[in-house]
């Protein structure tokens, strides 16, 4: 039972740490929109002020829950690796977008960046969730020996 848990400590420790990441992202998202907005001569763009929300909600909230309140599986690296990136990839999306809004123009190609955020985020979790239901179904099959067994 102790092995257990000394198991899972190390990637608990891995969630608060990539939270912790994900907050000072956040943070400097939004300072780079106030000061890059303080320079635009008036100019704002939404697109700019919420960037910090993507990491914000995206990666510090999900892997704090996951770090507090999971005992059973945490991602694997190909899992983290994808939502992670799809993340970057909407935070840079969205701060590419308010660059251009406050500069006056647009750009057909940034929606590229939302398109591949999204879809990286999506496998990243149904390969999450194809892990749980693979470690679930494992759990079973062993009770089931164990009881078959005695």
């Amino acid at each position: 039972m102790t092995l257990s848990i000394s198991d899972t400590e190390p990637g608990k420790r891995n969630m608060r740490k990539i939270s912790l990441i994900y907050l000072l992202v956040a943070i400097f998202c939004a300072l780079f929109g106030i000061i890059y907005e303080q320079f635009s001569h008036g100019v704002y763009s939404g697109y700019m002020i919420f960037a910090f929300a993507f990491p914000l909600v995206g990666g510090t909230f999900p892997f704090a829950i996951l770090s507090l309140f999971t005992h059973g599986l945490l991602p694997g690296r190909l899992p983290r690796f994808l939502y992670n990136a799809g993340i970057a990839a909407l935070t840079v999306g969205s701060m590419m977008k308010g660059v251009l809004e406050i500069y006056g123009t647009t750009n057909d190609l940034l929606i590229i960046y939302r398109f591949a955020g999204f879809v990286l985020v999506g496998t990243g979790l149904m390969i999450y969730a194809a892990e749980l239901l693979s470690a679930r179904k494992s759990h079973y099959e062993k009770n089931d020996s164990n009881e078959t067994q005695q």
